[in-house]
């Protein structure tokens, strides 16, 4: 997503320029290509990849959007599972209209998991809450911290749910350090992802992640807090930025590997 202006095969061109071995994919430039051409595609590129993104909204009252949306899922994990990747991140969805519910939303979250949970576990995938910044409680995510996330996830076992830790999503939090050391007891960081905070957030706030280095983020900090909780996964860079996106598309991605260089630990 940090450099969707490419197309896929400009997108494994580009890494394989680079020296970049591992990406992050979402649903629907995978969707549109075709997901067996993509993993295809990425196997002779010699990419791995890492997460498939995303699964997630979870959060209708209706018994057929219920069924809708654990329909969907299923087949995101399935599609997971043809990518090589097993981690699914989801973005648990937002208040039904005219709810102000928050538990009765995070709760029906868990009731999907409860039948997704096993079927991801079938198809060799897990699944990683990601808990998003609160503003986006209403509208894209009723889960917004990691202590959350993990009262959810811990309902399951960890192989099945864990979490994602996003620096973009959690900064803020002074809870999320010990949160941290938590989801890694339990084997629970699913993955973990950088983007920068830069304010003033561009009007809707979806595409305010900044370029590492760019805001107030201390991305080594963070990494260290992971690492030492257990993580040894790969670290992504997601970042939702107009800016960005109508620059090269390779250009981009040069300098994105260069600031990760700059500012995580090797």
């Amino acid at each position: 997503m940090t450099v969707k202006q490419l197309s896929l095969p400009e997108l494994a061109d580009a890494c394989g320029a680079l020296g970049v071995t591992q990406v992050g994919l979402w649903r629907e430039p995978v969707q549109a290509y075709g997901v067996e051409a993509a993993a295809k595609l990425v196997r002779d590129a010699g990419l791995t990849v890492t997460t498939l993104c995303r699964g997630g909204f979870l959060t209708a009252i209706s018994p057929a959007e219920r069924a809708t949306a654990v329909a969907d899922n299923k087949r995101a994990v399935d599609e997971a599972a043809a990518l090589g990747t097993d981690t699914l991140v989801l973005v648990s969805g937002g208040l039904p209209a005219g709810s102000k519910d928050l538990p009765g939303a995070r709760e029906r979250i868990a009731d999907a998991l409860a039948e997704l949970g096993p079927y991801a576990e079938e198809h060799g995938v897990r699944l990683a809450i990601e808990p998003l910044h609160p503003m986006y409680a209403s509208d894209r995510c009723v889960v917004s911290t990691l202590a959350q996330a993990l009262d959810i996830a811990e309902r399951f076992p960890a192989h099945q749910v864990g979490v994602t830790v996003d620096t973009y999503h959690i900064w803020w939090d002074d809870q999320a350090p010990a949160q941290i050391a938590r989801a890694g007891a339990g084997n629970r960081i699913h993955t973990f992802q950088l983007a920068d905070w830069t304010t003033p957030l561009p009007e809707g706030v979806l595409n305010g992640r900044g370029q590492i280095g760019d805001g107030a983020i201390d991305m080594r900090a963070w990494q260290e807090l992971v690492e030492a909780a257990g993580y040894t996964g790969a670290i992504e860079v997601e970042l939702f930025n107009d800016g960005l996106w109508a620059r090269d598309g390779r250009e981009v991605l040069t300098e994105t590997a260069d600031r990760f260089r700059a500012h995580t630990r090797p």
